[in-house]
C-alpha cells in the first residue's frame, strides 16, 4: 500500500539502501497478493454460495477487511494527525457508503481493484528505484588491507584509515579513493563517468572508489577515508536527489491539498440534494453515484507519476554519467539562457601539452623533441615534465655533460658533445641566435644546436576535445548567451573563445572577480531565465553556490567543487551539459503528459459517475489504470 499524498514522495523514493531492500519489498508484495486471493475467495464464497442473509453479510466484511484494512487504519490514523484528506479517506468514504446501500460485492470489489494497482505502482516505482540502485551498484563490499607482515586481509571499506595501503587484485573495485604505489592496469570507469574506454593507470595515478580494476595488480595508498570517498558521496546525492522537489511537484502537493476536500464537498452536494429536489430521486441511488465520484476523484495517479517522473529523470542522467541532485535543479535546465564557464580544467584539459612542433633548417620533429627532451632532463618544471612525456623514449644520461640552468630564460645543456640551448626568446638573443618569433598562443621553447637555430616546440594547456561539440550542443537546446571567464591572458583567452564560438569572455580575473562578474550577469538575466555556471576549481566553489545552477565537473573537479554544485558531471566533458539538457527537456515532457493525461481521463469519468453511466468498477479502473500508465511513461526516460 502507499502513504499519504502529503509524504508518499519522500517516504517511497528514500527509505535508505538495504542488502535486504528488494526482498523486504518482494516480501511485502507477496504478503499483499496472498491477501487479496484470500479477500477474493471469501467473496465469490460470500457471493454465489447460498446461505443466510447475516452469514453473508460477515463474509463481506470479513473479505473487505482482509483486503483493505490498512487503507482503513490509515484513514482513521490521518483524520487524527489533521491530513484528513487523502486517498485512503477517499477509498474508506467511498467503500462504506457502498455497505451503506447495500453494494456488498462492490464495496470489497473496489478495495481489491485498489490494492491491486497500489501493488502495480509499487513495483513500477521500485523498478525506477532499482535502476538507479544498479547504477550505484559500484558500493565495495570489502577491501584488501596490506599487513605488517607483507599478507592481505579482507575486511570492511569503512575500517580503513588514511594512509594504509590496500591491495586491489584483477576485477575487483577499487573501494576507496587513493594514489597508486606500485603496478599498473586499466579501470574501468564507467559507473562513475558513464565513459565505455577503460583509463590506463600507472604509478602516482589517483584512482576513485567505484572504478573497476581490469587487468593489473595494484597496490593503493588510501588518501580519504571510506564516509568522504567518491562512491558515499554519489550515493548520498543520489538518494537525496528526490528530497529536493520540482516545482510542478510542490504544485502537484498544493494541489491535492486543496482538491481533495473540494471533491468531497461535491460529492456530499451530489449525495444530498437531488434526492430532495428531484422527485422519485432516493437517496440510495444518489449515494452510490457520489460514492463513484470519489473514487474517480482519487489524485493518486497525479501524485505518483510525478516523483516517479523526476525520479526516472535523475536515474537516466546518472546512466549517462551525470548526478543531478534534486529534480528542482533538472527542471530548472529547461530555461538556462546563460552559462558561464571557466576556462582551465571545464574547457580545457588543466594541464600541459605539446600542441605544435616546428623543425626548421633540415631537422625533423622526432629530432626536435628529442633535443628538447634530453635538454629538459633534470628540470622538474610542469612544461619539462610535458615534454618527457610526450618523448617516451629512455633518456640515456651518458650523453648529457656540462649542464647548466640560466634563470629566467631556459636551459644550456652539451648533448653528444654538442652546444645544446633550449629556453625563450631571451635566451637566443642574449646567444645572438637569429630565430624566427613565434606568435602562438602559449609557452615557446626555441631550440638552438651549435649556436645555430632549429625550431620550435609549442606548449599549452589543450582544449579538450568535445569543448566545441559542447557549446554547440547547448545553443541547439536553448542557450542563449555563452560566456567565459578566466585567470589568464587575454590573448589566451580570446584565442580559446575564437576557437569555441563563445559569444564573450573575461579575462586575467582573480576568484573575486569571477563572483562580481558573476553578479553582473545575473542582474541582466529576465526574471523566468536561469544562469549556469560550470567550473571545476577550489576558487569556483562562491560563483558556483551563488548561480541558479551550479554544475561542476566531478572526474577531476576539487571536493569542495563538487560539494557546491548542483549538477555534477562525472567524466569532465562539456558535451554532457547538453546531454542532461536534454534529459531535463524529456522529463519535462512526460511529467506533463502524465498530468494532462490524468486530469483528462479524470475528467471523463467523474462526469460519467454523476450522470450515472460509469458504475465503480469503472471509477476503479480510471483510478489504476491511469497511474498505471503514467508510471510506465515515466519510465520510458530511463530507455532514452
Amino acid at each position: 500500500g502507499l502513504p499519504t499524498a502529503e509524504n508518499k514522495e519522500t517516504s517511497q523514493l528514500e527509505e535508505p539502501h538495504h542488502p535486504h531492500e528488494h526482498s523486504h519489498v518482494e516480501s511485502n508484495v507477496k504478503k499483499t497478493i496472498s491477501r487479496l486471493v484470500i479477500s477474493l475467495v471469501l467473496l465469490l464464497v460470500a457471493n454465489f454460495v447460498p446461505m443466510n442473509e447475516l452469514l453473508s453479510l460477515g463474509l463481506f466484511v470479513v473479505a473487505y477487511l482482509v483486503a483493505g484494512y490498512d487503507v482503513v487504519w490509515r484513514a482513521i490514523k490521518n483524520m487524527f494527525n489533521g491530513q484528513l484528506f487523502d486517498e485512503n479517506f477517499l477509498m474508506t468514504i467511498a467503500t462504506i457508503s457502498a455497505f451503506y446501500i447495500q453494494e456488498y460485492p462492490e464495496a470489497v470489489a473496489v478495495m481489491l481493484f485498489y490494492q491491486v494497482g497500489e501493488i502495480f505502482q509499487g513495483v513500477a516505482v521500485n523498478r525506477s528505484r532499482r535502476s538507479i540502485a544498479d547504477l550505484m551498484d559500484i558500493r565495495p563490499d570489502y577491501a584488501n588491507l596490506k599487513l605488517a607482515d607483507g599478507n592481505t586481509k579482507s575486511v570492511a571499506p569503512d575500517t580503513i584509515r588514511v594512509g594504509d595501503t590496500i591491495v586491489i587484485r584483477p576485477g575487483e573495485k577499487v573501494p576507496l579513493d587513493g594514489k597508486i604505489i606500485t603496478g599498473i592496469s586499466s579501470m574501468d570507469t564507467s559507473a562513475l563517468t558513464g565513459e565505455s574506454v577503460p583509463r590506463s593507470v600507472t604509478v602516482k595515478d589517483s584512482v576513485l572508489s567505484g572504478f573497476i580494476n581490469k587487468n593489473g595488480l595494484i597496490e593503493v595508498e588510501v588518501e580519504k577515508l571510506f564516509s568522504e570517498s567518491t562512491v558515499t558521496k554519489i550515493l548520498d546525492l543520489v538518494e537525496n536527489a528526490s528530497s529536493r522537489k520540482a516545482p510542478t511537484e510542490n504544485f502537484i502537493t498544493k494541489f491535492a491539498r486543496y482538491y481533495t476536500p473540494a471533491v468531497v464537498i461535491m460529492a456530499l452536494v451530489l449525495a444530498i440534494v437531488p434526492p430532495l429536489v428531484f422527485p422519485g430521486a432516493t437517496f440510495n441511488e444518489w449515494i452510490y453515484r457520489a460514492s463513484i465520484f470519489l473514487v474517480i476523484s482519487c489524485p493518486c495517479a497525479l501524485v505518483v507519476s510525478i516523483p516517479v517522473g523526476f525520479f526516472g529523470g535523475i536515474g537516466s542522467a546518472s546512466q549517462k554519467g551525470i548526478l543531478v541532485k534534486g529534480s528542482n535543479f533538472l527542471e530548472g535546465l529547461n530555461d538556462i539562457k546563460y552559462v558561464i564557464m571557466d576556462k582551465t580544467g571545464t574547457l580545457t584539459k588543466g594541464r600541459f601539452e605539446i600542441t605544435d612542433i616546428e623543425p626548421e633548417n633540415g631537422w625533423d620533429k622526432q629530432q626536435l623533441l628529442e633535443l628538447a627532451a634530453y635538454a629538459e632532463t633534470h628540470s622538474s618544471h610542469p612544461i619539462a615534465e610535458s615534454i618527457k612525456e610526450k618523448y617516451k623514449e629512455k633518456i640515456d644520461e651518458n650523453r648529457i655533460t656540462e649542464y647548466n640552468e640560466i634563470s629566467g630564460h631556459g636551459i644550456q645543456v652539451k648533448v653528444d658533445g654538442k652546444e645544446v640551448l633550449a629556453g625563450n626568446a631571451k635566451l637566443m638573443q642574449e646567444f645572438n641566435i637569429s630565430f624566427r618569433d613565434s606568435k602562438e598562443i602559449g609557452t615557446i621553447i626555441y631550440l638552438a644546436v651549435a649556436k645555430k637555430y632549429v625550431g620550435h616546440i609549442l606548449i599549452a594547456d589543450a582544449i579538450k576535445e568535445d569543448a566545441a561539440a559542447g557549446i554547440a550542443l547547448m545553443k541547439e537546446k536553448g542557450v542563449e548567451h555563452v560566456i567565459m571567464l578566466t585567470g589568464d591572458s587575454k590573448a589566451v583567452g580570446e584565442a580559446v573563445a575564437k576557437k569555441l564560438g563563445i559569444d564573450e569572455f573575461y579575462a586575467e580575473l582573480l576568484p573575486q572577480d569571477k563572483v562580481e562578474k558573476m553578479e553582473e550577469i545575473m542582474a541582466r538575466k529576465g526574471p523566468k531565465e536561469k544562469v549556469a555556471f560550470v567550473g571545476d576549481g577550489i576558487n569556483d566553489t562562491p560563483v558556483l553556490a551563488r548561480s541558479d545552477i551550479g554544475i561542476a565537473m566531478g572526474g577531476l573537479g576539487s571536493d569542495a567543487a563538487i560539494e557546491a554544485a548542483d549538477i555534477v558531471i562525472m567524466d569532465d566533458k562539456p558535451s554532457k551539459i547538453g546531454t542532461v539538457m536534454q534529459v531535463a527537456k524529456d522529463t519535462r515532457r512526460i511529467v506533463w503528459q502524465n498530468i494532462i493525461l490524468a486530469l483528462a481521463v479524470k475528467g471523463f469519468f467523474l462526469i460519467l459517475g454523476a450522470v450515472g453511466i460509469a458504475t465503480m468498477w469503472e471509477a476503479v479502473f480510471a483510478d489504476v489504470g491511469v497511474t498505471v500508465i503514467a508510471v510506465l511513461n515515466a519510465m520510458r526516460v530511463l530507455k532514452k
